[in-house]
């Protein structure tokens, strides 16, 4: 039974050191977070492990998760690195932002590194632990390390996908696309509408099917084949008057209808000819 160490215990911790424990075969160890409640908090949550307060009182692992925020990764794994026999070992962090590159301080010790970053929310723990299965996660690092932690990541559900290390940082970005900046654009619509005299709620309840709709349509056919609307059309007359009219009605909301423009242009040209 492989044996795992968690450094950070916060949402995402938790759920993979219980996942890891109960279904992938994983003895978790030793659970080190910023403080001793917070440690015995997701000990209880693991239902495996004990709380440590200090580096210093971690025993060797054959995995060691540091699921610490971005700006701790470096000086957690340094920490660890002074603390703890590393040799033949596999560090991994879960940042989607950085790379495994930025556990350098665990392979100079001679440890294997690697990233493994999930693409869902963990604002509820317990309901995204009993709902793990089919979440995706981008990994990539050292290949023996890779080599224990895809079989264990498969073995509580995940899907796996390697990604390009050095381009770690546009991978991060294309959620913030599919998720951040569709909000933004949705906000703006509903905006527009209420620009009209139309109520929220009934904003809402018009935007939905046409969102809803095209979304769908982006992930069954591609977003070139879904791509519809006055650019598709090449009717830039009443592109060029939309984006006047939203000028003047708020700037603010003008300018990211003139930024969508060129890239929608881009789009329609790779749009399936019939």
């Amino acid at each position: 039974m492989a044996t795992l160490n968690l450094i950070g215990a916060g949402h995402v911790g938790r759920v993979l050191g219980r996942l890891l424990a109960a279904q992938a075969g994983f003895q978790v160890r030793q659970v080190l977070t910023r403080s001793a409640a917070s440690a015995r908090a997701a000990v209880d949550f693991i239902g495996s492990g004990a709380a440590v307060e200090r580096y210093d009182q971690l025993q060797p692992a054959a995995v060691h998760l540091l699921a610490v925020g971005d700006d701790q990764i470096q000086s957690a794994c340094a920490a660890l690195a002074q603390a703890v026999p590393l040799r033949g070992s596999v560090v991994f962090h879960c940042s989607g932002a950085l790379a495994s590159d930025q556990l350098q301080a665990a392979r100079d010790a001679g440890a294997l590194v690697a990233s493994a970053h999930p693409i869902r929310s963990f604002a509820d723990p317990a309901v995204v632990a009993a709902q793990f299965a089919g979440t995706f996660f981008g990994v990539e690092g050292d290949a023996a390390a890779l080599a224990v932690l895809t079989p264990a990541l498969q073995a509580i559900g995940a899907q796996p996908v390697p990604i390009d290390a050095s381009a770690k940082t546009v991978y991060h970005a294309a959620a913030v696309f599919a998720s951040n900046y569709l909000v933004t654009v949705l906000d703006a619509a509903l905006r527009a509408y209420q620009a009209a005299g139309i109520p929220e709620p009934v904003a809402r309840q018009m935007a939905q099917p046409l969102a809803t709709e095209s979304m769908a349509n982006v992930f069954r056919l591609g977003a070139a084949a879904a791509l519809t609307g006055p650019i598709a059309r090449g009717d830039m007359v009443t592109v060029d008057r939309q984006q006047r009219a939203v000028s003047q009605w708020d700037a603010a909301t003008g300018e990211l209808y003139r930024a969508l423009v060129a890239p929608t242009v881009e789009l329609a040209g790779r749009k399936p000819r019939k």
